[in-house]
């Protein structure tokens, strides 16, 4: 340890070999992202917390938060990203590497004492990027989901006043309800008199299914809208009679076909075939 080195401390060090911490850093952290933002965003990122850590470390409190802000935020961009947990999070431990070489370089023993406590704050750093990562990631499903839900669940109109909700897997709870929310949403649109959900893509009918099913009918009616359930398959038909499920007054057809020919005629558009016409 050569002389004036040696009294220097780790805040100080950080100042004075901020370019060469940096540099090392951002080489350390870029292997990390691997092609997937560039070196210089990189550096943008890495500056602008190495600059709220040098303040943070010197005792400034304000820079505390700010810096937890900061890592907050570029931890959400990587998870919509398609970051690992892992890979958000070395890129903040890997500043550790770049400032324990330089202590060593320097050979400072004020600055050797410090780093076990600096090292601690980059460690409750680094799970703050978990943290907000797995919460991110977290929002990012859910989103996907409902997008899923909502691509699911198309309503299409497939006559003047006529709507159809043709409905392909399972049918639960919250998926019900997209459908419903989106159903009525169409029907104040285009004031639509008769809609056709379609289960023929559905696998199996069970109580819940039909619950699920009643409450969406239920809910049109309120508008002002009948309904007609189409898709009763032989296997589905045995199975609501077995179970004992009541559909009450709501018209069942077997075919989309059929159920358009029902609401059709309801309406009063009369339909004429080749054969008949």
């Amino acid at each position: 340890m050569s002389k004036g080195t040696g009294d220097a401390h780790l805040p100080e060090l950080l100042r004075s070999k901020r370019d060469a911490v940096l540099d090392r850093w951002v080489e350390l952290a870029v292997a990390g992202v691997r092609g997937r933002i560039t070196e210089s965003e990189l550096r943008t990122e890495l500056s602008e917390l190495y600059g709220l850590i040098e303040r943070s470390a010197g005792g400034e409190s304000e820079a505390a938060g700010e810096l937890r802000a900061a890592l907050t935020e570029i931890s959400r961009t990587r998870a919509r990203q398609g970051f690992s947990p892992s890979e958000t999070a070395v890129s903040v431990f890997a500043l550790k590497q770049a400032v324990l070489e330089q202590v060593g370089a320097v050979g400072d023993v004020a600055a050797y004492s410090e780093f076990a406590g600096f090292s601690a704050q980059i460690d409750d750093l680094g799970l703050v990027t978990f943290e907000t990562y797995a919460a991110a990631r977290e929002q990012v499903i859910a989103d996907q989901m409902e997008q899923l839900l909502e691509l699911s669940t198309p309503v299409v109109k497939l006559w003047e006043g006529i709507l159809g909700v043709p409905l392909v897997g399972t049918l639960d709870s919250a998926r019900t309800q997209v459908v419903m929310e989106t159903l009525l949403e169409r029907l104040v649109e285009t004031g639509s008199q008769y809609a056709v959900i379609d289960i023929t893509g559905v696998p199996a009918v069970d109580t819940e299914v039909a619950q699920h099913l009643l409450k969406t009918v239920m809910a049109a009616r309120l508008m002002g809208t009948e309904c007609v359930i189409s898709g009763i398959r032989p296997q589905i038909a045995q199975t609501i009679v077995a179970l004992g499920i009541e559909f009450g007054d709501i018209p069942t057809k077997a075919s989309l076909a059929d159920a358009l020919a029902w609401a059709l005629e309801r309406s009063g558009t009369r339909v004429v075939t080749g054969a008949g016409a």
